[in-house]
């Protein structure tokens, strides 16, 4: 409610900045820590004027009833001063309950109405004025200040004539109250100019705040997912394929047993028992967040031929005679892991789909080292299928099949390479896949 009314709402309110903010440069802290010393030079001083005023008049003499009106009006005016600040101070510090702001201009009426009454009974209160002139520069438009500013100006310049006496006014009763009064313009100006930049720049630290926990959000989400596509591309590639294994070297050990086949049943179960643990492997690397357990004990190329053979026992455990190989073309090269882990999941994934969906009788995994480029072609001599439907094969199906072809795509376009598919009914399928090694520091020959 008094002048301060802005000042009083910045006031220990609002951010402020830290140590390790980044955003402490756009806080309003040393604007407010101005605009509190203002707000308490303000209210000082006019309890200092208002008091000097009634000492004055209190030693110069004079008796009767007027004097005590006087003094009880200043009374008055100190306590409605007293109590329309008090109450600003609490709403701005986020009191709640009766707001006072609303009924500003009718205080500043009443406290200048006092005034008026005091300026007439004694020209020691004539300095009052000046604190008077920043209050109605802050609670009234610009314009209806000013007016009041130079009414209010008008009244101390009359009353200091009054009191000196003389028939004309002296130079020095109208120029100090002049004077006076544009100083309290200016500075009023000023403080209004300060108050403004420390709300914007209050207001642009808490947009970009609020930008930044919406972003760390963001950022947050996008790593989650991204971590869950890892884990599905993960878990397809080699658990959901090693599973896919077990349950079908499983069902053919079930019926070497029915058979009576106890040689070939026990073989079947020690695949599984072997597919098992590479699966345990598998997800033990998960969870520390390793790659592939062949690619630590081997290179690339020493794990693609022992998936060919082990795709090749698996097959045959089923009851199904596929014959897989790999073939090389150039001189291998060290790859940078993600490479090596790419290839190797590809080729997981591709011969999976083999076994599981091609009754092919050929398998040929061709990897070649072509110095600005590596790439791998997985043929089969399958049963194929009609490239209108690959688009099919990409969606992911409710029962969580479907994934794998999506599943390479993302792991080769996150190299920045290529993944092709060729396939025709009754011709079989090349799945190719390139990866560019142009960027790629410090390869080394094997």
């Amino acid at each position: 409610m008094p002048a301060t009314e802005s000042l009083l709402s910045l006031d220990g309110a609002g951010p402020t900045g830290s140590g390790d903010d980044p955003l402490r440069g756009l806080d309003p802290a040393p604007s407010v820590a101005i605009l509190r010393v203002l707000r308490v030079t303000l209210h000082v001083g006019f309890a200092a004027l208002l008091g000097v005023a009634v000492l004055r008049m209190a030693v110069s003499g004079g008796e009767g009833p007027f004097r005590y009106v006087l003094t009880g009006t200043a009374f008055v005016l100190a306590g409605v001063y007293l109590t329309g600040t008090i109450l600003e101070k609490r709403i701005a510090a986020g009191g709640t309950g009766f707001d006072p702001r609303r009924y500003g201009v009718l205080w500043l009426g009443i406290i200048t109405a006092l005034w008026v009454v005091l300026l007439a009974g004694s020209a020691d209160f004539a300095w009052l004025a000046f604190p008077l002139f920043f209050l109605h520069l802050h609670l009234l438009p610009r314009r209806t200040a000013l007016l009041t500013i130079a009414l209010m100006t008008a009244a101390v310049v009359a009353a200091q004539w009054a009191a000196s006496g003389l028939p004309v006014p002296p130079a020095a009763v109208v120029l100090g109250p002049a004077f006076g009064a544009g100083f309290a313009v200016v500075t009023g100006l000023a403080y209004q100019a300060l108050y403004r930049e420390a709300e914007n720049q209050r207001r642009a630290a808490d947009e970009l705040r609020r930008t930044r926990a919406e972003l760390a959000a963001s950022q947050h989400g996008a790593g989650v997912l991204a971590e869950r596509e890892r884990l599905a591309r993960e878990i397809h590639d080699t658990l959901a394929q090693g599973f896919s294994s077990i349950v079908l070297v499983a069902r053919a050990a079930e019926k070497s047993l029915a058979d009576g086949d106890t040689t070939t049943a026990a073989a079947r179960f020690a695949l599984v028992q072997q597919t098992a643990s590479e699966n345990l492997a598998e997800a033990r690397n998960f969870v520390r967040g390793l790659s592939s357990p062949h690619l630590q004990e081997s290179s690339l190329v020493d794990s693609l031929r022992r998936l060919c053979a082990t795709t090749e026992t698996s097959s045959a455990a089923r009851g199904v005679g596929l014959r897989c190989r790999l073939e090389l073309d150039g001189d291998p090269v060290e790859l940078p892991q993600p490479y090596r882990v790419t290839l190797l999941r590809a080729a997981q994934a591709s011969l999976g789909n083999v076994t599981d969906h091609a009754n092919a009788s050929n398998a040929v995994v061709t990897v070649a080292f072509l110095g600005s480029e590596v790439t791998m072609d997985i043929y089969d001599d399958g049963v194929g299928f009609d490239p209108a439907g690959v688009a099919a094969r990409m969606t992911a199906r409710a029962d969580g099949s479907g994934f794998g072809i999506r599943s390479l795509q993302e792991r080769v376009a996150a190299l920045h390479g290529s993944l092709d598919l060729e396939s025709a009914p009754g011709e079989g399928t090349v799945v190719a896949v390139r990866l560019p090694l142009d960027d790629v520091p410090g390869r080394e020959e094997q």
